[in-house]
């Protein structure tokens, strides 16, 4: 594959390079830093942890730099669009990175935090800016920012863009971007609506396919437990707490899933964050930072952090809840067993999420090992527990059912009177008793 030297990057972009330890090109860097040096659109299919950000970041830089003009305020010369704030972040990390030694600015732009800051950045002029779609099109439209001078488009991860519901933000931009630039699309898969979305915005492109023969890694020992969804969390917290689990991603489907998971795994005494995607962006930046640091060795998370988020040292990946797309398990699976480590990936399957199983084997041609895990029988002062809340809620009722009879005999013409308004007051008057019930519980 030769050297960066050999593939057309030089100066301060190849010293730069250097100085991160960047010597032999990945197979996506060789395939497309010549085509996009020479202007070339591009169509790449590539998964995370490939160095695709930096096949399509050094040659623009560099393109941008040998163009020697002067960043103009609001008007971006290149533009990065990614699904994700955490996606975006990382990307302006290897733009600093990368470009260190050019005079080039960069600034990145999105939603769930103040926008202030960003407005001053593009003010200031910036030659790359990166953006999620949302918060790009409010800073367009209130006129923070013009698009007409965009020469370098870059689409990351679109088919997760695709799944987010940014189709028709993505193609608002594009519309606002010049007819002549240079357009690069990647995606690590290329369902039908990312076709489409290619045939529309390139140009005659290159197409770079670096997508793994396999579709998991080998190096994933892949296991699934058959179990109910009233045990999941029992099973969970038992393989938790095995030794070899050093630092471990569990991922559920919704948002609510993974608040209510990781409150009940820190009343277990194990140090877990969450993130989502309704996290304020500082919430979110802290679950990262303390997961990285080790100060929370599990990570709940939503598939916002199955991709475009680079994770170190994870030990176990856990699918709490099967995703609906089985692409995004192998997504999923993906955050361990990384730079030729190994890695242990567990599922724990409801019989009713069977059909989803199914649909992972099919899509991986690969039945991962079922294990069976034995659960100690339930303590019995949660039983307890349990039963005397049953007994409790029982003893509310009845005197809701009670109260209700008091009222309507003491209600006098009321208890009588017909039509809409008698059953609204006795719908008021119940609520009334509940609340007086409740009060003389507690």
């Amino acid at each position: 594959m030769g050297d960066f030297e050999s593939l057309g990057i030089g100066g301060k972009f190849l010293r730069a390079l250097n100085d991160v330890g960047y010597r032999q090109p990945t197979p996506i860097q060789s395939q497309a830093i010549p085509h996009l040096l020479e202007g070339r659109d591009l169509l790449g299919v590539a998964q995370t942890g490939t160095g695709k950000t930096a096949a399509f970041a050094v040659p623009a830089l560099q393109r941008l730099d040998d163009e020697n003009s002067p960043a103009r305020s609001r008007h971006p010369r290149a533009l990065i669009l990614a699904p994700t704030r955490e996606l975006a972040l990382q990307i302006s990390d290897e733009l600093s990175t990368l470009g260190r030694y050019a005079r080039l600015r960069h600034a990145v732009v999105f939603g769930g935090v103040g926008q202030n800051p960003q407005v001053r950045a593009l003010v200031k002029g910036v030659d790359v800016l990166v953006a999620t779609p949302g918060r790009l099109l409010d800073l367009a439209a209130q006129g923070h920012v013009d698009l007409s001078a965009v020469s370098i488009l870059v689409l990351d991860e679109a088919d997760r863009l695709l799944d987010m519901g940014f189709i028709r933000d993505v193609k608002r931009i594009i519309a606002q971007t010049p007819e002549r630039r240079q357009s690069l699309l990647f995606s690590a898969t290329m369902p039908k609506e990312v076709t489409m979305l290619a045939r529309e915005i390139l140009y005659d492109p290159i197409r770079v396919d670096v997508s793994p023969e396999h579709v998991t890694l080998k190096e994933i020992d892949q296991r699934v437990v058959i179990v109910g969804n009233s045990d999941k969390r029992r099973v969970l917290e038992r393989l938790l707490r095995d030794d070899t689990v050093s630092r471990a991603i569990v991922f559920t489907r919704t948002k609510h899933g993974a608040n209510r998971l990781t409150r009940q795994l820190q009343a277990s005494g194990i140090g877990a964050e969450a993130i989502h995607g309704n996290k304020s962006q500082s919430a979110r930046l802290r679950a990262l930072e303390n997961f990285q640091s080790g100060d929370a060795w599990v990570l709940v998370a939503t598939d916002i952090a199955a991709r475009g988020i680079d994770f170190h040292a994870v030990s176990h990946v856990f699918n709490y809840e099967l995703p609906h797309e089985p692409e995004s398990y192998v997504h999923r699976i993906g955050r361990t067993g990384r730079a030729g480590a190994t890695g242990v990936a567990w599922s724990l399957v409801d019989p009713s999420e069977r059909k989803r199983l199914r649909a992972v084997e099919k899509l991986i041609r690969f039945s991962p090992t079922e294990v069976t895990v034995q659960l100690p029988p339930r303590d019995s002062t949660e039983s307890g527990g349990s039963e005397s809340r049953r007994e409790g809620r029982r003893t509310s009722s009845a005197r809701d059912m009670s109260g209700e009879s008091v009222r309507s005999r003491g209600s006098g013409r009321r208890a009588h009177a017909s039509g809409r308004s008698q059953g609204d007051q006795k719908t008021r008057g119940r609520r009334r008793v509940r609340r007086r019930s409740g009060q003389s519980a507690v």
